[in-house]
């Protein structure tokens, strides 16, 4: 790994070489060099699973709609919120923790993103390859049931990990006039926000994938196929009660 050109070659990677295993014991040190993350109140307020066992990892697979990167991950690692260490480290101290509510959960899920992320970029750096799952949330009470989570632990993230077995080519990005903004937020004007995506929108991929599904543009693809507001929203009403049924209120 090129560490000085890391960050501008980042790519994810869905496909691993089986052929070389990685241990719990490297990946215990990766976490811990991650667990050096920031977060709230230095609580940590998150937990994470490690499998890698495969009958295990193809248990998990269908509550991630049988991803290949699942299915073909040396180990899978399920990053959750974990309120139920803190509060039972509360109540053995004479006191009740305060977290279970929309600023608890909100601490939590920032906290165990950045241990995350952490996590790859340190994995990334010793020359392993990492995917995010981005079913977590769709099917976390599967997940959870499969993990034998408490009361109080929400997964909320889960990585895929193993040595490269492919390269892919680097994904395109918005150019930054289109994230970054100087002292206070700039509302684009149309112009600027079509110039902001026109190329990814003149990628070929991008085309087929328009072709493919029969709209006319990419802004459809992503709003009624990929993420269509009645999949999110049913989604959220799943997650919204298993949260509740985990003791969040909301």
């Amino acid at each position: 790994m090129d560490k000085n050109n890391y960050f501008s070659t980042r790519r994810t990677i869905r496909k691993y070489d089986l052929s070389r295993p990685v241990s719990e014991v490297f990946l215990r040190e990766l976490l811990a060099k991650a667990s050096r993350a920031a977060n709230t109140g230095n609580m940590q307020i998150y937990s994470v699973i490690i499998n890698r066992d495969p009958e295990k990892i193809a248990a998990l697979a269908p509550a991630h709609f049988c991803q290949p990167a699942i299915k073909g991950a040396a180990a899978v690692l399920t990053f959750c919120l974990d309120l139920n260490r803190f509060n039972r480290w509360c109540e053995l101290n004479g006191t009740q923790g305060g977290m279970n509510n929309l600023q608890g959960f909100t601490w939590g899920v920032i906290d165990t993103s950045i241990f995350a992320q952490q996590f790859c970029t340190v994995a990334e750096m010793e020359g392993l390859g990492t995917c995010y799952l981005g079913t977590t949330t769709y099917n976390a009470s599967q997940i959870s049931d499969a993990l034998a989570l408490p009361s109080d632990v929400i997964p909320v993230i889960t990585v895929t990990v193993g040595y490269p077995a492919e390269t892919p080519e680097l994904q395109d990005r918005l150019p930054l006039d289109a994230v970054v903004h100087s002292e206070s937020y700039h509302n684009p004007t149309d112009a600027e926000i079509r110039e902001f995506y026109a190329a990814e929108e003149a990628n070929p991929a991008s085309m087929k994938f328009v072709t493919e599904n029969g709209k006319q543009n990419l802004a459809q693809v992503f709003a009624e196929v990929r993420y269509p507001k009645a999949a999110n929203e049913q989604f959220s009403r799943v997650y919204k009660e298993f949260l509740k049924d985990k003791g969040i209120s909301l």
